[in-house]
């Protein structure tokens, strides 16, 4: 693997050759390292299909659809398929609600005072409430503790009871479909026990009606865990609004004290940057012979911080998506690596050993072999907590950079960041009807959302997020981009207002009126949820539209393509 079936970006692919040169096993080598007879995409072609089973003790088996193979239990290829993705749906549903019930903690503890963040947004906390029928009287703490508990009480509702999350949130033509199909959601705890519990071998291996179980899952993943953890961040930490950010490598300076949050959850992240702030921890970093102390928002971690606050010299930039994590660990530039939930690679402490940074995980469900320092994020500790990660920073600088030779020379390029709901329609006037008049006229052919995970299979890092997105400016269709993929636009430049130039001319001269990307940054993965209610608002303005009908399309092309 070299050139761009490593990556598509240049600054990766240069900190790999200092990472072969240092002998480090890697994500690349060892992807090529899982294929057969030196091909790195030729697998167990009954594992490509997802048609096989290790799930009793009378596995593993393999199924075929063809010549209608079956498990030892008799489930076909399909059913085989299908439970695995709905096992899949599971686990990323629980992932995002473990990453919602840490927003609400934080936000009810701010509430109650006992955190260093505070209610940035008012407007959208009684807005919010509101929408979701939350009684909107009262001061700002009392309204947030009411849809905290209301939210809670959601979350927890049984199954075979209606979620008023979902209720209140979804657009009545949707509902009506979920209704008649039986998709409908409760509360996500019990929608995940439902489908976990159908997933034992001979209990449900029906391909069609797994199938269902793992659509009336995502409803209520989207609705509850996507939507209500974004939009109560954005109460807490601000409402995207478009700014410029560094990105790329390039945003690693090794004379400066990096710490870098990394993950999903930006608790600790946006503590440590109000702290960084402060002309004290300045003078600590310069007093070990730093320029200063440095932010580096990373993954999506960084998405959630870089979309709500702007740069300055303490929140810097940001690096990119997970796969390049080896990338920015080998920099030599990193002083604390600072781990929440998800997107943290075991191999981190073998590159924390050898590149002589502080490897800290801050959430529970996150831990390293032979890493027994850790600090588990607690809302109502979280300016200590922040004051001790990046004390450790400092206190790691001077050995990091007497033994350290850092990569230089890395590029950096700025994207256009914090695109919502909220600023796309203010970008449009305060009003959507421009947004439909340039689909209805023909100026633009519709909007496709991007989300994906990155990943290696059948090209390099990021290859055909990139490639799909230029196609489709190219036919005037506007893009929103969202997690990992988003990390990849950014770093690629499509995220600049310079990259109208790859548009057609429609979405060109749409993108010269409003002043904007033809690719707008609209956040991370869990930001699915945030484009599921501006496509219902859509639809609203149109009178109701069904969804299906509406020149839109949300697609995620790294797990399409594969």
């Amino acid at each position: 693997m070299e050139g761009e079936r490593l990556s598509y970006h240049e600054s990766v692919r240069k900190v790999y050759e200092r990472i072969k040169k240092d002998g480090m096993i890697n994500i690349w080598d060892r992807f090529e390292a899982q294929g057969f007879g030196g091909v790195p995409d030729k697998r167990c072609p009954f594992c490509l299909k997802g048609a096989r089973c290790d799930l009793c003790s009378n596995g593993p088996c393999r199924a075929d659809a063809s010549i209608d193979k079956r498990g030892v239990c008799g489930i076909t290829a399909d059913g085989m398929a299908m439970r695995m993705m709905l096992l899949r749906n599971v686990l990323g549903a629980s992932t995002y609600h473990y990453h919602t019930e840490t927003t609400i903690k934080t936000l009810k503890a701010t509430a109650e005072g006992k955190t260093p963040y505070k209610i940035s947004e008012p407007d959208k906390l009684k807005s919010f409430a509101k929408r979701l029928g939350v009684d909107t009287s009262g001061s700002d703490k009392e309204i947030a503790l009411r849809l905290c508990e209301f939210v809670k009480d959601d979350f927890n509702r049984s199954y075979t009871d209606s979620s008023k999350i979902v209720e209140a949130l979804a657009p009545k033509e949707r509902k009506d479909v979920w209704k008649k199909l039986n998709i409908f959601p409760g509360g996500i705890y019990s929608e995940m026990m439902l489908a976990t519990s159908s997933c034992l071998t001979n209990i449900d291996g029906y391909y069609a009606s797994l199938a269902l179980k793992a659509m009336r899952l995502g409803v209520a993943m989207a609705y509850q865990s996507q939507i209500v953890n974004e939009f109560c961040q954005d109460i807490l930490f601000n409402v995207p609004k478009p700014h410029k950010m560094r990105v790329n490598l390039g945003v690693l300076d090794p004379d400066y004290v990096n710490v870098v949050p990394n993950g999903h959850e930006p608790f600790l992240g946006f503590a440590m940057v109000q702290l960084a702030r402060k002309q004290e921890w300045q003078e600590k970093a310069k007093a070990v012979g730093a320029k200063g102390l440095r932010i580096i928002a990373n993954i999506e971690t960084g998405q959630e911080m870089i979309q709500r606050w702007e740069m300055d010299d303490v929140f810097y930039g940001f690096t990119g998506n997970w796969i390049m994590q080896e990338a920015i660990l080998a920099s030599g530039c990193i002083d604390a690596f600072v781990c929440d939930m998800n997107c943290s690679m075991p191999i981190d402490p073998l590159y924390a050993e050898r590149y002589k940074f502080k490897l800290i995980p801050v959430s529970e469900v996150v831990a390293f072999e032979g890493i027994t320092e850790r600090l588990d994020y607690l809302p109502e500790k979280a300016e200590e907590q922040a004051g001790k990660l990046l004390q450790m920073a400092i206190d790691n600088f001077q050995e990091r950079r007497a033994n350290i030779e850092p990569v230089t020379g890395l590029e950096m390029n700025e994207a256009l960041v914090g695109f919502s709901t909220e600023s796309i329609v203010a970008a449009l006037g305060g009003s959507i009807e421009p947004l439909l008049e340039a689909i209805k006229n023909g100026t633009i052919r519709g909007v496709a959302g991007l989300v994906s995970c990155t990943t290696l299979r059948d090209y390099g890092q990021d290859v055909h997020t990139i490639n799909i997105a230029k196609e489709l400016i190219k036919r005037d269709v506007l893009v929103l981009s969202m997690g990992c993929g988003n990390g990849a636009l950014q770093v690629a430049g499509l995220c600049s207002f310079e990259a109208k130039d790859l548009a057609g001319p429609g979405l060109k001269a749409l993108c010269e009126k409003l002043s904007v990307p033809p690719v707008l940054s609209y956040g991370t993965c869990t930001d699915t949820g945030r484009i599921a209610d501006l496509i219902g608002a859509i639809s609203g303005a149109l009178g109701g539209v069904p969804i299906p009908d509406l020149p839109i399309v949300a697609a995620a092309p790294e797990y399409i393509a594969n």
